[in-house]
């Protein structure tokens, strides 16, 4: 029996996942497959994975479906218009039947026990919220036009974002330590907190009400997720990146004082991590 015949026959058996995975894809033909087969190979197998094409313009769409034939635990759907990642991610969680969501961008990859391990955790925390993991990153290019092979190759940094135990409100809104791809919360605070808008950190900005609501988040300090960097990301965009976090710390009300205050943490924060991560060395 193959591997994709095994994980079918999972599904078949899965009608009450304890996790929805929500993976919102819009023209990511040259990554969504890797995604995907990164949550087949997870350990724990007990989850949905809800993909949603936002009206992508290449054939995003039909690899979706060819995993989607394969394995009864993944679900598709197609938004008949781009509504941007915040929309879509919301639109994934109104579907989820887990209890807990987690959410993987559709150029990012798990390790195989990401899931198992932090479910764990929130087995032996009764009151966490939300569990977050570290992240090592991982750059992307054409080869040259000389060669006549123009895939990609994927380059390990050595930089690796460490996740602390716990982080309160006011830590987090020094720096943004909880990678969207690397969460698992509970669906009820995303139903009361959802994603806003896509002009700021959407995800950033629903971590921190959470925790200003009092929510609970807990890290693993393991890289857990493999995040993909590129000049053109919101994140690898540098003057973009400082320009939404501060909408984050606008729109959750910040006094003027505050948000230069925190502002100036972002700025020392992330700019030591950017040197950082410039000057890493590389594993393909």
């Amino acid at each position: 029996m193959s591997e994709f015949q095994k994980k079918k026959k999972q599904g078949e058996k899965n009608q009450n996942p304890i996790v929805s995975i929500i993976m919102p894809a819009w023209n990511a033909e040259k990554t969504i497959q890797d995604a995907i087969r990164s949550v087949i190979k997870q350990t724990e197998s007990n989850w949905e994975l809800i993909v949603i094409d936002d009206y992508s313009e290449d054939e995003t769409y039909k690899r979706i479906r060819w995993f989607a034939a394969r394995d009864n635990r993944i679900r598709i759907y197609r938004n008949p218009v781009n509504l941007g990642v915040s929309k879509t991610r919301n639109r994934g969680v109104k579907v989820a039947k887990g209890k807990w969501i987690a959410f993987l961008d559709s150029d990012d990859i798990w390790r195989a026990d990401k899931l198992e391990k932090q479910l764990c955790m929130i087995e032996q925390k009764k009151n966490v919220d939300l569990v977050f993991t570290g992240s090592v990153f991982m750059r992307g290019w054409e080869q040259s036009e000389n060669n006549r092979s123009r895939e990609k190759t994927n380059f390990i940094l050595s930089y690796y974002q460490k996740a602390p135990k716990t982080i309160t409100y006011k830590e987090l809104l020094k720096q943004n330590l909880i990678s969207c791809s690397s969460v698992v919360v509970k669906k009820e605070l995303l139903m009361k907190y959802p994603m806003k808008q896509d002009v700021m950190h959407e995800d950033y900005a629903t971590w921190l009400e959470i925790l200003r609501a009092g929510g609970k988040a807990c890290g693993i300090n393991e890289p857990l997720l493999i995040y993909r960097i590129s000049g053109k990301s919101r994140s690898g965009d540098k003057r973009r990146a400082a320009q939404m976090t501060w909408r984050v710390y606008r729109f959750l009300g910040l006094h003027l004082w505050e948000a230069c205050y925190y502002f100036g943490w972002y700025v020392c924060k992330n700019g030591k991590k950017y040197f950082h991560i410039n000057h890493s060395k590389y594993f393909s």
